[in-house]
């Protein structure tokens, strides 16, 4: 199939799903208006939905639109419980996201980017973007991630796993890093470097999530890459090398590094060798299908002096501005960002056309 490659007869209704109730919910409002903004306004009709941290849904000022085209009225504060708002089928409520074309949440960390908001849309029979149940789940839990990797030959770094009430032991010397299992954009994350310090580590990571990672710190190059395409056929992007020089921890890619202005800077291509280059986008397309990907992910390694790659982490929905890493990578790639959000919104329609052929 060759992407946009014919004029649509009519506009696609687009949904723009943003926030979430996570911490990361900015940076999803962000990602979400430079999509809104970048979106072919002759190919597309866009509406947004916005989750608020209480996890309330509420469309865009005027974009209310009911089920049958009609208008619909949202008035904020209004004793509404979540669920009356959710705009999918209930009993009450017409169906906003059943009314649409696709879907395209722009949604990080939990309550977004974990399968929860996908199981929601695959309920509603409705088109989206990006990774399945599965695979969003998968990608979200680093410790079951990385076990899934392990089992499909694809090397990653090494971790420990602790759950409430078990004794903090770290076997890998230090520094080490200590992190949430199921949360993004190093909210969380510590780098510890002392035995003093392994204590108020796990315990801050504790405060975000039941299951935490002490991890080990690999001298090497952090290098990203990109995935796009169906679980069938994706492809990888150039990769990006990432220079942090954040303004809270300058020596390692931590929250300020990545979304502080001047916190990163991304060399396309990044300094290792062709061979290496190489091998870390067949690991990227590789742990994209191990891990029940779909539509796009962002891969991010270490690459060793020795010239070992290990894969670090997958996320499914990586940052989506205009000057993101994953859309950068892209770009160097030679898809533009308008072209890849269309790339995007093919590959949902088609999946969905796929799986609807399927016997349940």
């Amino acid at each position: 199939m060759r992407f946009g490659s014919k004029p649509r007869a009519k506009q696609l209704r687009v949904a723009v799903v943003m926030g979430g109730r996570s911490s990361e919910h900015d940076i999803s409002v962000a990602s979400a208006r430079s999509v809104v903004q970048s979106l072919d306004p002759d190919r597309y009709e866009a509406v947004t939905v916005e989750i608020g941290r209480d996890g309330k849904w509420e469309l865009g000022p005027g974009e209310s639109r009911a089920l049958d085209g009609g208008p619909r009225e949202i008035d904020e504060g209004d004793g509404r419980t979540a669920v009356e708002t959710l705009p999918v089928p209930t009993e009450s409520v017409p169906a906003t996201l059943a009314d649409v074309d696709v879907v395209i949440p722009v949604l990080h960390g939990p309550f977004g980017e974990d399968g929860t908001v996908q199981g929601l849309l695959e309920l509603a029979g409705v088109p989206y973007v990006g990774a399945g149940v599965l695979g969003s789940a998968l990608a979200m839990d680093k410790d079951v991630f990385k076990a899934v990797m392990r089992d499909s030959q694809i090397p990653v770094t090494q971790n420990i796993t602790l759950r409430e009430g078990e004794e903090v032991a770290n076997p890998f010397g230090y520094p080490v890093f200590v992190k949430p299992a199921r949360l993004g954009s190093s909210v969380g994350i510590t780098k510890v470097r002392t035995q003093d310090e392994l204590g108020p580590a796990v315990e801050l990571a504790f405060r975000h999530d039941e299951k935490v990672l002490i991890e080990e710190f690999v001298d090497g190059i952090e290098v990203e890459c990109g995935v796009l395409g169906s679980n069938r056929s994706p492809i990888a992007s150039l990769p990006g090398e990432i220079v942090a020089h954040g303004f809270d921890a300058a020596d390692w890619y931590d929250y300020s590094a990545k979304y502080d202005e001047g916190g990163m800077d991304l060399i396309i291509p990044p300094r290792i060798s062709k061979d290496e280059i190489e091998r870390v986008q067949r690991l990227a397309v590789e742990s994209f299908v191990a891990a029940e990907c779909e539509g796009m992910a962002r891969v991010d390694f270490f690459v060793r002096k020795d010239g070992v790659v290990l894969v670090n982490e997958l996320n499914t929905i990586p940052g989506f501005t205009a000057t993101s890493v994953y859309t950068k990578l892209f770009e160097a790639s030679g898809i533009p960002y308008p072209e890849l959000l269309d790339r995007l919104v093919e590959l949902a329609l088609e999946r969905h056309e796929r799986r609807s052929r399927l016997q349940f």
